[in-house]
């Protein structure tokens, strides 16, 4: 009998980067995601196909249970990732190998290239199924803060810190009075997260004091219903990550001339921007080869 399993898709408000030494980030869970279908099979082997949302195949392959065990390299990025995530779930759940074999197959229900979680939904989805930690086999596997694992388990919007690497989540409300001021902008491009996190810690410093701030802004932005004010520490936000990581902000290198607030979203220089305006913004980006406009509404869980 097939199970079926489902994970959401997330985005980063505010504590980009920073969350991994302890600062409280809000992160709220999208509303498209990806799902799992696995059934039993034969052959001491995984039968794997991936499905994008345009129900494309963007992966597919057999999988035996020894190179999982063995935690097989063929060099292939997207095969070799995910024997890795299998290796680490069968040394947390021992008897998932101990079946004849099985057939899984994943459908995302957004583009993949999006960059809203693809690999968190697929190791919450494989945690669920195998009856395992997800945020275990996250730190065992990926590796990252664990909130966008929060965001997969969760409907509604979240605060999510570490504390003494232990994932701390607070369910809370965020669905301000101006979200309909409120639109999400794909870059155009993915941005690797393993990568941007690793420029981060080569960059960070003075985070005794930046913390605290981050913390406040992230408060109060839960607590305003005033537009301005929120722009507001959006963009003091954008200001204090600029520092550490030694870039320009989105505004800067992209929207000089927006009328409005843009802050990057999780790692800085692709995959989602937010956008704040008094008006529709959709034309403006559209012009600028971002076509890819989202209202909140239409985004978020």
């Amino acid at each position: 009998m097939p199970q079926t399993f489902y994970s959401n898709g997330k985005l980063l408000i505010t504590g980009e980067y920073l969350v991994l030494d302890g600062a409280k980030a809000l992160a709220l869970p999208a509303k498209f995601g990806q799902n799992l279908v696995a059934d039993e099979s034969s052959g001491k082997a995984i039968q794997w196909k991936s499905f994008d949302n345009d129900a494309s195949i963007w992966f597919e392959d057999l999988i035996s249970f020894t190179d999982i065990i063995e935690k097989a390299v063929f060099g292939n990025p997207i095969k070799d990732t995910l024997i890795e995530i299998l290796h680490e779930a069968h040394k947390l759940n021992p008897e998932f190998l101990e079946s004849k074999g099985y057939s899984i197959t994943t459908a995302l229900t957004f583009p993949k290239l999006w960059g809203l979680g693809t690999s968190s939904t697929l190791i919450s989805n494989i945690a669920q199924w195998l009856k395992i930690d997800a945020f275990e086999l996250l730190r065992n596997s990926f590796g990252g803060s664990g909130y966008d694992i929060a965001c997969a388990q969760n409907d509604t919007p979240i605060v999510y810190a570490l504390e003494n690497g232990n994932p701390i989540v607070e369910t809370v409300r965020f669905n301000p009075e101006f979200s309909e001021r409120l639109y999400f902008v794909y870059l155009n491009k993915k941005q690797s997260s393993k990568s941007a996190i690793a420029s981060y810690k080569s960059n960070r410093k003075n985070l005794e004091a930046v913390i605290p701030m981050v913390n406040a802004i992230t408060e109060s932005i839960l607590k305003t219903d005033d537009f301005a004010f929120f722009c507001s520490q959006l963009e003091k936000h954008e200001n204090l990550l600029g520092e550490i990581l030694q870039m320009p902000t989105v505004k800067e290198n992209l929207f000089a001339d927006f009328r409005g607030t843009v802050k990057s979203l999780g790692a800085w220089g692709g995959d989602f921007i937010l956008a704040a305006a008094e008006e529709d913004p959709t034309a403006y980006f559209s012009a600028k080869g971002f076509e890819t406009v989202i209202p909140f509404s239409q985004m978020i869980l």
